[in-house]
């Protein structure tokens, strides 16, 4: 079978099509014959720093969408043939890929297979981010930072479901801002990135002139550094932040006492990965309500471009490029 492997970490040109053994699944695994995968920011930092690999060479991707291949020692709750959307710890640019029962989700009726390669990751995310940590009230004002991104997409329109008084956004340009004032954003800041580390922090004037010097109730961060300091200058009297990623590869953030305690701040993370080898239970019971919202129709997530699986490194360099929005796909069978 093909698969699309890192032999050294580098550029989106490290990436090579090589021909390998098909994985057959173990105890507790379902192996899937891939329609579509998922291409993620995650991903792009493994190739380039390694980031969750465990070894080399490896096969990135993290959630695909297709067709159960077999079933490992017993697996129950899918069949040989189903159509389903997965969640994967890595090895989904290939034709098939190997992962855990437990992160394997039969398909909402409705939903096609290409929609499908869209959520596994993006949307549990955007609804935990929303209902599940952020905690978001109807009347509340929401700040989302990479607005215009497959998780940002999917956070404007579950906030605005949730009743959000004002969904604000911050994107790097504005082809950007027009795309996230269409899914659910009331204003959306433009901040240019004049690094590679997307530091975004020319935003805290602006968010507290949009609410009245007030400030929002609930931040969410996927950068980190500099950022991850001024959403926390962003919130309101007992405003929430949630930190669930690093897009800046900054040192890890730090928050206490002298930051939390003079306005009754509170600051907590979330990741879908951890959470799957963590609490499986929970991301099965989040993910069941995120796809619901789907085939509800309460968020749809646009799959704004699509490249084969041997033009993966082409998919890497127009995320990395920080001009996409949406979700991008590979297209596998």
């Amino acid at each position: 079978m093909r698969a699309v492997q890192v032999q050294e970490y580098g550029g989106p040109e490290v990436l090579r099509t090589v021909e390998t053994e098909v994985p057959e699944p173990g105890p507790g695994q379902v192996s899937v014959d891939v329609a579509y995968t998922g291409v993620n920011f995650a991903d792009l930092k493994a190739r380039g720093e390694g980031y969750r690999v465990p070894s080399l060479p490896f096969v990135p991707g993290l959630e695909v969408s297709g067709r159960v291949r077999a079933l490992g020692e017993g697996v129950s709750g899918v069949e040989v043939g189903q159509e389903v959307a997965a969640l994967t710890a890595g090895g989904a640019y290939a034709d098939v890929v190997v992962t855990d029962a437990t992160t394997v989700f039969p398909l909402p009726s409705g939903v096609d297979l290409r929609t499908a390669a869209t959520l596994p990751t993006v949307l549990p995310t955007a609804y935990a981010l929303v209902h599940a940590v952020g905690r978001l009230q109807p009347g509340e004002t929401v700040l989302v930072q990479g607005a215009a991104g497959g998780i940002g997409t999917a956070v404007g329109q579950l906030a605005k479901a949730a009743g959000a008084s004002g969904v604000f956004g911050v994107v790097s340009g504005a082809a950007k801002a027009k795309y996230a004032l269409d899914h659910g954003y009331d204003d959306v800041f433009v901040v240019p990135s004049t690094t590679d580390s997307v530091e975004f922090v020319e935003f805290v004037d602006e968010v507290r002139a949009a609410t009245g010097g007030r400030g929002v109730d609930l931040a969410l961060d996927p950068v980190g550094g500099e950022t991850f300091r001024a959403s926390l200058a962003s919130l309101a009297v007992f405003g929430r932040l949630v930190s669930f990623g690093n897009a800046s590869s900054a040192e890890p953030w730090r928050v206490g006492q002298p930051e939390l305690y003079p306005t009754g701040l509170s600051v907590s993370g979330f990741s879908i990965l951890t959470l799957a080898q963590t609490a499986p239970d929970a991301l099965r019971a989040l993910t069941e309500k995120a796809f619901a919202a789907v085939a509800e129709g309460v968020v749809s997530l646009p799959a704004t471009a699509e490249f084969p699986l041997e033009e993966a490194s082409e998919a890497h360099r127009l995320m990395g490029g920080r001009t996409s929005t949406g979700k991008l796909l590979l297209r596998v069978a």
